[in-house]
């Protein structure tokens, strides 16, 4: 028996017709919907019953979509990458759903992401482009890296392909909150690991690459900002609300934060009306750190063997 798949991660969807024998070889075939960034609830809960499997995007994987699923005819779902806060973990147990993430997978290239944005706030990269662009000559003063401390919030896989980075850039790095077993490998490979908010009147830049959870969730916040240095870039490469949108908003309108760069949001993709759009020294990104051909091959390849295996298991 064939079994059928919802596909909903914008990256692998954008590769699908590669996958299409993978699928075939372990007795699937799948559902490829047009979507932006995530299919609503509404249309999860209309479109999974029909499915066997589902490989996961950033959608919202709660607790009646998985119900409405399992339902109907859902066994098993993986989450392409690594991030998985927005899926209901509890409730994909209790209803018996076979469920796993693929940690590991795209360390380097979110990292490759991250050295860009701060290279590119750091020299006003985007500023200059801009100005050419528009038939000007533009020649702001940047800062040089060399010996600029950058708070790395987060050293698993991601966070620790940025301090190779940072290194090579002469950059000091301290990191942040990364957890135990994280903070035991920043403390073995030198790094000087504070509790959070500690030290961030120090940093000239903070680099985001943390998981998202309820106790991290607005971690930059109005009073954490009031703590950072004045003129401190910020770089988010992980997810949206690890950040205080209002609270950077006020910040950078004050020139407290010098400049940010954002490949996630609170909310997206990113409303037309975003008061974020008023700022020229914010850059934009549409949460697509990960997404090169190797890193999607890889993960996506990945994503359909664990959905086979866990499909295969017994029920």
């Amino acid at each position: 028996m064939t079994r059928h798949v919802l596909v909903s991660c914008p990256p692998m969807l954008g590769l699908l017709h590669e996958f299409l024998d993978d699928f075939a070889a372990h007795g699937m075939d799948c559902e490829a919907p047009r979507l932006v960034q995530v299919l609503s609830e509404r249309e999860l809960i209309a479109r999974l019953p029909e499915c066997d499997g589902w490989i996961i995007g950033d959608d919202p994987a709660t607790r009646a979509v998985l119900a409405a699923g399992r339902a109907g005819r859902l066994r098993a779902a993986v989450k392409w990458g690594i991030g998985i806060d927005n899926v209901d973990v509890a409730a994909a147990r209790e209803l018996g759903l076979g469920f796993i993430n693929t940690p590991d997978m795209f360390g380097d290239e979110v990292a490759d992401y991250a050295m860009a944005y701060v290279t590119a706030l750091a020299r006003h990269l985007f500023e200059v482009d801009r100005g050419v662009r528009a038939g000007a000559w533009p020649k702001p003063a940047g800062t040089s890296l060399r010996d600029k401390v950058v708070g790395l919030v987060g050293y698993g896989n991601i966070g620790r392909a940025c301090a190779r980075r940072f290194d090579a850039a002469g950059l000091v790095v301290q990191v942040y909150d990364p957890g135990a077993a994280a903070s035991a490998a920043a403390a073995a490979d030198g790094r000087a690991v504070l509790a959070w908010p500690t030290g961030l009147e120090a940093c000239d830049f903070l680099v985001f690459t943390c998981a998202l959870n309820a106790a991290n969730r607005h971690m930059l916040d109005d009073a954490t900002l009031a703590r950072c240095k004045p003129g401190v870039r910020v770089v988010n490469v992980a997810r949206g609300p690890l950040i205080d949108t209002v609270a950077l908003l006020a910040a950078l309108s004050d020139g407290r934060v010098h400049g940010a760069a954002l490949d996630v949001f609170e909310i997206e993709p990113l409303a037309a009306e975003a008061e974020l759009r008023r700022f020229a020294n914010v850059v934009f990104g549409s949460h697509n750190g990960s997404n090169t051909v190797e890193a999607v091959r890889r993960t996506s390849r990945r994503a359909i063997a664990e959905l086979a295996r866990l499909l295969a298991a017994p029920a």
